[in-house]
């Protein structure tokens, strides 16, 4: 014992000379470049502006760390970023202790919940990725927004694969609807993310009505598709399933969403006080987390209660195909992505010779 306290303070000193040594270690460590103050309208290109939005931009051209670091910065796209990046950790967690619960695997009965899961994380951080990122150049601008395109298409036809094989009733599945269901969800996912990007490349600020024609009608379109299966149980279901709560939730939440994403509302009737808080893109996205959120709930449960007669009611072999061509949808998503980067490298390298 008389020889362990003369150790132990020998230790503390140490420990003591080393917390002295502390500031001179971290001296020599790389220090992190600062976020520049945020800046008006007039003071960036006019690619980075937004209707009715007057303040909070983040100087173009800093370093990419500066970018990341905005993350807890006051500016006008940190609510765009936070609603989404929240959102990741949420539906993984959700998702994670689900396939540990139930013990999940990639057996032909689970791939379309999921490639659904996967689709959903997908356009969440793809999202996350552009807003937080996307003022660093207009090359990196038009990429970046050309990647959330690709997760919005991605996400379409993850929700259609769920919807088709979990939500949809005998009786819609033999209609004319439901026969031509996936190969049409797959080509209006395409066209959504093919509108979004041709849209971006071909109209420059202000906005004509034409660039939401392009993007609203391949993605309405898709949408009504899409949540078709569950509208209809919606009209036949008995509103007592707690399933069914949720589902009409998701598609409220949705609803909501698109009214925002279309109409620059509050903001147009009050410029430059929503600049921070409060403009329409950042409704948009709370209730777009919402509806995936209740979504997912939704077809946990449905699952859950079509797991055990899947291969009954859908043949092995459709199924498998069905959930086959997800990646071929995202290579091609990728692929007009990848197009449209390359027709604005160009333009803006003619830009600038």
């Amino acid at each position: 014992m008389s020889s362990t306290v003369p150790r132990w303070f020998s230790t503390l000193s140490l420990s003591m000379k080393q917390l002295g040594r502390l500031p001179w270690l971290l001296d020599a460590l790389p220090s992190l470049p600062a976020p520049r103050g945020t800046v008006g309208a007039s003071e960036v290109p006019s690619l980075f502006r937004e209707p009715y939005i007057l303040s909070g931009y983040r100087p173009v051209g800093q370093d990419w760390r500066c970018y990341i670091l905005s993350l807890f910065q006051r500016h006008n796209e940190l609510l765009n970023v936070w609603t989404h990046l929240l959102t990741v950790p949420v539906v993984l967690l959700r998702c994670g202790a689900f396939v540990g619960a139930q013990g999940l695997t990639l057996e032909a009965p689970s791939l379309p919940l999921l490639l659904y899961m996967l689709s959903a994380l997908t356009y969440l951080s793809f999202s996350t990725a552009a807003h937080l990122l996307q003022s660093h150049s207009e090359l990196a601008h038009y990429s970046l927004f050309f990647l959330d395109y690709v997760g919005v298409g991605v996400y379409q036809y993850g929700c259609a694969l769920a919807h088709y094989f979990y939500g949809s009733e005998a009786a819609w599945r033999e209609s004319t609807v439901g026969t031509l269901y996936l190969p049409g969800a797959a080509l209006l996912a395409w066209l959504s993310c093919a509108g979004c990007c041709f849209a971006k490349v071909r109209y420059r600020r202000p906005y004509p009505l034409l660039r939401k024609v392009y993007q609203l009608v391949p993605t309405g379109l898709a949408y009504v598709l899409v949540i078709s299966p569950i509208a209809h149980r919606l009209v036949v279901g008995s509103w007592h399933d707690s399933t069914l709560t949720r589902h009409a939730l998701q598609v409220l939440f949705f609803l909501t969403a698109a009214i925002f994403f279309s109409c620059p509302l509050p903001e147009r009737l009050f410029p430059g006080c929503c600049d921070i808080v409060g403009h329409a893109h950042q409704i948009f996205h709370i209730f777009l987390a919402l509806c995936t959120l209740c979504q997912l709930e939704a077809l946990l449960e449905d699952f859950l209660a079509q797991r055990h007669s899947m291969l009954q009611v859908h043949r092995e072999g459709h199924l498998l195909l069905a959930c086959a061509s997800f990646p071929i949808l995202v290579f091609c998503c990728a692929v007009t992505a990848g197009a449209m980067c390359s027709s604005v490298q160009k333009q803006l390298r003619l830009k600038h010779e």
